[in-house]
């Protein structure tokens, strides 16, 4: 009888939630005896049930302020995850968005990677520090640090046995920076507790997002402005204050909203609107199990999961001009509900289980539970 083989996950840091915890939680589902190796571990901001999981962290985890400003122990990440002891490991899968492509495994071990992206501190620098807190000083202090970041991820990458990403967009990134193949394996949204209805649609249109500069909610708000129509924003963030102070009576903040709060925005809005370009997006996803079309920026994960005059429409430039002219064709347009909950069900938390334990078992010939 042959000794099953053990498995290890590795993320990049716990210490806010957001789309990558939501891959990691499916994970845990798939592998629940998997340890867990980040670089850090913040309870207090993590979900409840993430302190019954066996969570080990390296040694940034013991310095101060790591967990709290993490942007600024961005070099140390790459050598953090290289101390990282995963020899007693067969198969380690990393979910990555930054660093912890960094680890290393045994020579007969076998390194699966789910891309959520190449790093962009290393690979797109200028667009990271772009309106975060910590860009001042790592404009000042990391550029000549690039090219050797750069070498050390493509090189990492090249240890990596198999690559899945998340979108046709961030594949093409693993193809340019890494010269390396990846499956196409879109991540898990929660569109099973949208129970297929047909909801009264009320007269106002809905962004949800987080308020900060790379997501383009001024783009929104810009064109709202011109058009007079209901506007409905949901979440919060820094750029809040400076968007509210641009708006006009037709649009309302409404902060940050629970889930089933949420939803009945979503459930009743006339469209989505998303502006930004995210290497998926889960809101719009989230949007059409409701049932409800999208209008999206044509760019990045969003070419994966909106339909042109099916599932919503697209405005094919980052400006308020575009949106516009956007909003005008959709007036014109009749979108079916059903089928676009239909279509959003292609995305399911259990067809990513399906095809990231199918992905697992041919690269690694582990079988998921």
């Amino acid at each position: 009888m042959s000794t099953p083989l053990r498995v290890a996950l590795v993320h990049d840091w716990l210490n806010q939630v957001g789309g990558a915890e939501n891959v990691l939680e499916e994970l845990h589902q798939l592998f629940p005896d998997a340890p867990i190796f980040t670089s850090m571990y913040r309870p207090e901001a993590m979900p409840e049930a993430y302190r019954r999981w066996d969570i080990r962290t390296s040694w940034l985890d013991r310095i101060r302020w790591s967990k709290t400003h993490h942007q600024w122990f961005l070099l140390a990440y790459p050598f953090a995850f290289r101390s990282l002891d995963l020899s007693a490991y067969d198969v380690v899968i990393s979910n990555k968005s930054a660093f912890c492509i960094n680890v290393r495994v045994r020579d007969d071990a076998r390194h699966l990677c789910y891309c959520l992206t190449p790093t962009r501190f290393v690979w797109n620098f200028a667009s990271y520090v772009r309106g975060e807190e910590a860009g001042g000083l790592a404009r000042r202090t990391v550029p000549p640090f690039l090219p050797y970041l750069r070498s050390v991820e493509y090189h990492a990458a090249q240890r990596v046995a198999a690559f899945a990403a998340i979108s046709k967009a961030v594949q093409q990134r693993v193809e340019r920076y890494y010269r390396r193949p990846s499956n196409l394996i879109y991540p898990p949204v929660d569109v099973e507790r949208f129970a297929p209805s047909r909801e009264p649609v009320e007269d106002f249109f809905l962004v949800v997002s987080r308020l900060i500069p790379y997501k383009r909610i001024d783009i929104v708000v810009e064109a709202f402005n011109r058009l007079g129509w209901r506007l409905i924003v949901i979440g919060d963030g820094r750029e809040r204050a400076k968007l509210e102070a641009m708006a006009g009576q037709n649009i309302r903040f409404l902060g940050r909203l629970d889930n089933a709060q949420t939803d009945e925005y979503r459930r009743h809005c006339r469209a989505f609107i998303f502006p930004g370009e995210d290497d998926f997006g889960i809101a719009p996803v989230e949007a059409m199990a409701a049932g409800r079309p999208v209008i999206a920026y044509a760019a990045g994960g969003a070419l994966d999961t909106v339909v042109e005059g099916v599932t919503g429409t697209f405005f094919h430039a980052p400006t308020a001009d575009a949106l516009v002219e956007a909003m005008g064709r959709f007036q014109r347009m009749d979108f079916d509900p059903s089928l676009i909950q239909s279509h959003a069900s292609a995305f399911s938390r259990a067809t990513f289980r399906a095809r990231l334990g199918e992905f697992v078992r041919t690269n690694s010939g582990f079988t998921a539970a």
